[in-house]
């Protein structure tokens, strides 16, 4: 059993660089394009160079979100995410659509009336020339 074990480790490797390296948006890929790590990854899976090259070179990495260095996109406050209730573009945006909302409620609301008016009238007139 424990000689399978470096082959399971090899191949384990290889899957987890192949996996990551899909996964990883464009962006955050380095040095080469993205299909190109690919093959790379595919084509010396076997000697471990492919996914060794990908884990060391390839990706951008980031450090921990907990760590004491922020990387990159944790400075960056346009990628942070808000909550609504403290993000002032969404609140503004309920209060323009409450607006909107409202001016679209009253418009339905004549346009009922008017439907029944027509309604009525038409009744009448339907009893009249009988």
């Amino acid at each position: 059993m424990l000689r399978y074990l470096p082959f399971l480790l090899v191949l384990a490797l290889w899957i987890y660089a192949f996996v990551d390296c899909l996964n990883t948006p464009e962006e955050e890929v380095r040095g080469l394009p993205k299909v190109v790590w690919v093959i790379i990854i595919l084509l010396f899976g076997e000697v471990l160079v492919g996914p060794v090259a990908w884990l060391v070179a390839g990706k951008v990495r980031h450090a921990p979100a907990n760590g004491s260095t922020p990387s990159r996109r944790h400075r960056d406050h346009r990628t942070r995410q808000l909550a609504p209730d403290d993000d002032p573009e969404f609140l503004d945006s309920l209060k323009t659509g409450g607006k909107q909302d409202e001016a679209l409620l009253k418009d339905w609301e004549a346009d009922l009336r008017r439907r029944e008016e027509e309604l009525r009238r038409r009744e009448r007139d339907g009893d009249a020339r009988e």
